[in-house]
C-alpha cells in the first residue's frame, strides 16, 4: 500500500523594486566651435551618477539627458558642462 503526502509548494513573493524615475531634460549650450565639443560636454555629463544617456547635437547645441533627478539635479548637469568649458541652460522647448 502506498501512502501520498499531499505537499504545498509555495512561490516565493517578489518583493516590487522601485525603478528610479527617470526624467528627459533638455539643455542649450553656449560656446561650441567644433564637433571636438561635443565629446568633451558628452563624458562631462556621462561621469554623473544618475544619468543614463546623453546626447549633444553640435547643429543646434542642444543637449538631451535622461537621468534620475533623485540623483543628479538640473544644477548638476549645468555645473558638468561648465566643467568642460561651456555654458549651459534649460532650453525652453
Amino acid at each position: 500500500m502506498t501512502t501520498i503526502i499531499p505537499t504545498t509548494t509555495s512561490t516565493p513573493t517578489s518583493t516590487p523594486t522601485s525603478t528610479p524615475a527617470t526624467v528627459h531634460t533638455i539643455l542649450r549650450a553656449d560656446g561650441f566651435s567644433c564637433p571636438s565639443c561635443v565629446a568633451k560636454i558628452e563624458k562631462q555629463i556621462g561621469r554623473l551618477a544618475g544619468v543614463s544617456a546623453v546626447t549633444v547635437f553640435f547643429a543646434t547645441a542642444r543637449i538631451e539627458i535622461d537621468h534620475d533627478p533623485a540623483v543628479v539635479s538640473t544644477d548638476a548637469l549645468i555645473a558638468a558642462v561648465g566643467k568642460a568649458g561651456y555654458t549651459a541652460r534649460l532650453a525652453a522647448f
